[in-house]
């Protein structure tokens, strides 16, 4: 069993997608942990609002295996095959971190973001502050107390059942 990081995030019928994000990656692993839904601003263009959390969990996928699963799950909610970085998606679905793998092809790992946004390292600081980043060798609570964006990232009280 792999532990992984995955960042959720949507800007189209938020609750909803979030909502089912969470319940199908549920199969897809055990002993799942789900941080607090955060909204933020979209970053790099105009749109709605984004919700976003992290969810970690143990899974016995390999890499390409799991990210086929969030790739599919994606498309299943209705995010265009052809979708563009910074635009409006109905989901979101990212690997942050799987296990202790480095590498710089696709999916890179870790993944760049954990470094450039408060919606994924604020998630993460609230899952595991202790865990030490893999071939970074600082821990999630260092990157945070010397992450300098100031991007707006308030928590949701709470989404709908």
């Amino acid at each position: 069993m792999t532990t992984v990081y995955i960042s959720i995030g949507s800007n189209i019928e938020r609750e909803y997608h979030i909502r089912a994000a969470v319940t199908e990656l549920k199969t897809l692993g055990t002993g799942i942990e789900v941080s607090r839904i955060f909204e933020a601003e979209p970053v790099g263009f105009s749109g709605p609002n984004f919700y976003n959390c992290v969810l970690a969990m143990e899974t016995a996928l390999p890499l390409e295996h799991l990210q086929q699963n969030l790739k599919q799950l994606e498309l299943s909610y209705g995010r265009a095959p052809d979708a563009q970085k910074n635009q409006s998606r109905t989901l979101d679905l990212d690997i942050l971190l799987y296990g202790d793998l480095v590498q710089d092809c696709a999916p890179q790992l870790p993944r760049s973001d954990l470094y450039k946004f408060a919606f994924v390292l604020l998630p993460m600081m609230e899952l595991c502050p202790e865990l030490e980043i893999p071939g970074d060798g600082r821990t999630v609570s260092q990157l945070w107390h010397a992450f300098e964006d100031n991007q707006a990232l308030w928590p949701v009280e709470r989404i709908a059942s």
